[in-house]
């Protein structure tokens, strides 16, 4: 099974954010899209995900056209997703906030239990013993991962993931980065991963999408786009140290912490 993104442009009032983009993701692959600030990679997903139109260009799951439905309607096509922002409902257990998204799943002919769902997909992020905890009491990193159960919880054939790793720590990074690899092996789900944590998609990712003002900047490994001046002077500019980079999304965390 193959999501695929064909030419996708988006135009706003005065700005084009996306312009002739094209991504394929099989199922079973971790994809990062990743580029600096205001290159169009949350626009990406919102297009894929229903939230907005594109302005031309298509999004298909196998022959399925999906940029022209509703959002809900593309989760029940099998694609689930998190937000930049965490939305969830603080006064809500974690269950109940998992359990608001269980909709009926793709991969069942019908017959599906969102309560089930919702407790197989907190355990799979970590959560199982906090199903019953009130969110707006749960630090911040596992709030993150009650929103990433809330994506899961129809067991989706792809996964969005817009900033995970957004102000989590580098244990919690690394925490995460486990997390992304079971939803794949588990849910066998294609996932696409957004984030600027360059040590969690170096390390997590199969394939690397960079996106430039709106364009495909570069596509390749890991290995590739580490070592391309282009996606390394978009980021940080001409004069930035290459190896120093390198050298910092290799090292493992505890690594830095034990020579700092």
């Amino acid at each position: 099974m193959k999501l695929e993104v064909d030419d996708i442009s988006k135009e706003f009032v005065g700005l084009r954010a996306l312009d002739r983009v094209n991504l394929s993701v099989v199922k079973g692959e971790i994809v990062a899209v990743i580029g600096p600030n205001g290159s169009g990679k949350t626009t990406l997903i919102n297009v894929v995900s229903g939230v907005i139109p594109p302005t031309s260009g298509s999004a298909r799951l196998e022959e399925r056209v999906l940029t022209r439905l509703p959002s809900h309607k593309v989760a029940r096509c099998g694609v689930g997703r998190t937000f930049q922002n965490i939305r969830l409902f603080r006064d809500m257990t974690a269950i109940e906030n998992v359990e608001t998204a269980a909709c009926r799943s793709p991969r069942t002919n019908g017959f599906f239990r969102p309560r089930r769902a919702s407790r197989e997909a907190l355990d799979l992020v970590g959560l199982g013993d906090r199903a019953d905890t009130v969110v707006g009491t749960l630090p911040y990193g596992l709030q993150r991962r009650v929103e990433i159960a809330r994506a899961i919880a129809s067991q989706p054939h792809f996964v969005l993931l817009d900033e995970p790793a957004a102000g989590l720590n580098e244990a919690e990074s690394d925490a995460l980065l486990g997390v992304i690899r079971l939803i794949r092996d588990r849910l066998e789900a294609g996932v696409v991963v957004i984030d600027h944590d360059l040590r969690l998609i170096m390390r997590v990712a199969e394939r690397i999408h960079v996106l430039n003002e709106g364009r495909t900047l570069a596509e390749g490994t890991p290995q590739d786009v580490r070592s391309d001046r282009a996606v390394i002077e978009a980021y940080l500019g001409s004069d930035y140290d290459h190896e120093h980079l390198l050298e910092e999304v290799e090292q493992p965390s505890e690594e830095r912490n034990a020579g700092s």
